[in-house]
């Protein structure tokens, strides 16, 4: 596994952000200052030693949140670092990595996880996985990663959220970027500074004018930019966050199996903490609008995915409005493929979206597509419409003031509001949803009321959030 330049399995690693600005070997700032001494990547280094110290009742952080309640006291136990004595959360495996990775960082509580897919053929952390710790780095100060040398064992201290502007990450192609900018948003809003960042994919150029993200923009495994666009950033409001530098730009597009997309994203920060929302209104349907995006492919494969989106539509409502968004040359990526993204929007403002791409599969180990050699074919324009279309009307049918996709991000907002009750009105609820309210409950020590509504198939949701506020502006 690669990392940066720089290998993960021969060896162990620790590395701490030093400041900002003088950190620039392979791992982009992942080797610091640590304990007086310098770190660098490829070096040696033994384990800590630890020794185990059992916790059953909820401990206090820096940012006065409850940590972990020692519910599942089998898995989560507390471990003591011998260099600063810092005590660690410990958990197993590799499920919710990114959440948990998100929890710890906002709840400032240091883990430790093992047994990341050891018994896999291919243990140890993805090579998005690493991504999203370089990434959150980068938007923090002084906090500490620390891998072993399988790859399978990860000690993380978050550090101070600092955001900035100038900054340029790369995603890789493992991933789309909106596996990133869920937490990245998150992590925004509590820093120091507003963030913008650029996310970008392998071998661009790097655009010191603007932050950036870089990579796979749309794909079948998250959500795409133009969720988070049309949908995604708009929730926010409902909790207090100002609109004044909240976007996200596509300066160009890219599919799998190459990528070659770049994004740019302005979070700002929240003066002190979030506000407490009572939604549960979902109002009924009045608009649908959508974009379709097609990259080095015929134009003429937008206009016949909205033809037959619209001719799902009609039949229910006459207000439906799809954009196309064809990009070609650079602007378009380094590999072919087309999807559809839709939103409706209610009477009471609440957005419900979903989103269809389809586009060549990677490629095993190869860079580039061979043309003499066979492609497979792709979902036809049509039924990317019809089943974009289906897809919406299947949760309109739902309920809720969110789709599925988005009620993981909407019971995190509940949990970090302040000491209030904040209400929400969701349909049936997600495994991934599920697997929120445990996270929350374990981290933040937040519990929700669950109401079932058999009439509706719907749930409604409150809680009286953690109170986290922003630290990090007040410290620095």
């Amino acid at each position: 596994m690669h990392a940066g330049g720089c290998f993960l399995q021969p060896s162990l690693y620790i590395y701490q952000k030093a400041k900002r600005g003088k950190a620039n070997n392979g791992l982009q700032g992942l080797a610091g200052k640590s304990g007086g001494r310098k770190e660098q990547c490829g070096r040696r280094l033994p384990l800590h030693s630890r020794t185990a110290a059992a916790s059953s009742s909820p401990s206090a952080n820096s940012n006065g949140v409850r940590g972990f309640s020692g519910a599942r006291a089998a898995e989560e136990k507390t471990t003591s670092s011998a260099m600063g004595k810092t005590s660690y959360v410990r958990l197993k495996g590799s499920r919710q990595f990114r959440q948990r990775l998100l929890l710890a960082t906002l709840s400032s509580i240091p883990i430790l996880v093992e047994d990341i897919r050891s018994d896999d053929t291919s243990p140890g952390l993805r090579p998005h996985e690493v991504s999203l710790l370089r990434l959150i780095e980068k938007v923090s100060d002084d906090c500490t990663v620390e891998i072993n040398e399988t790859g399978t064992k990860l000690r993380y201290k978050p550090g101070v959220l600092v955001g900035g502007k100038y900054l340029v990450h790369d995603c890789g192609l493992s991933r789309s970027m909106g596996y990133f900018l869920e937490p990245l948003i998150l992590i925004g809003l509590f820093g120091k500074k507003p963030l913008s960042i650029k996310l970008k994919g392998q071998k661009e150029k790097k655009n010191q004018d603007n932050a950036s993200i870089a990579g796979i923009t749309n794909d079948s495994k998250d959500p795409s930019v133009d969720t988070f666009r049309t949908t995604t950033l708009h929730m926010l409001k409902r909790f207090g966050v100002p609109l004044e530098g909240l976007e996200l730009k596509i300066e160009s597009r890219g599919a799998p199996p190459l990528g070659g997309g770049e994004v740019v994203l302005g979070v700002p920060i929240v003066p002190n903490s979030l506000t407490a929302a009572h939604w549960v209104d979902e109002g009924m349907v009045k608009s649908i609008r959508g974009v379709t995006f097609s990259t080095r492919v015929s134009p003429q494969i937008a206009n016949r995915m909205i033809y037959a989106a619209r001719g799902v539509f009609n039949r229910f409502i006459p207000d439906v409005h799809i954009f196309t968004d064809h990009r070609s040359g650079p602007a378009g990526g380094r590999s072919p493929g087309y999807g559809l993204s839709l939103v409706a929007e209610t009477t009471s403002g609440c957005l419900i979206s979903t989103d269809v791409a389809v586009s060549y599969p990677k490629a095993d180990e190869t860079d580039v597509m061979d043309d003499s050699e066979e492609k497979p074919d792709m979902l036809p324009p049509e039924d990317v419409g019809v089943q974009a279309a289906s897809m919406l009307l299947g949760e309109i049918e739902q309920g809720g003031v969110v789709d599925s996709t988005h009620q993981g991000l909407l019971f995190l907002l509940c949990a970090l509001c302040p000491p209030d009750v904040s209400k929400v009105h969701v349909g049936k609820l997600t495994p991934y949803g599920i697997e929120t309210l445990r996270n929350i409950r374990d981290f933040l020590g937040v519990k929700f009321v669950i109401k079932p509504d058999p009439t509706t198939n719907t749930v409604m949701l409150k809680c009286v959030g953690c109170g986290l506020k922003n630290l990090s502006r007040k410290i620095a």
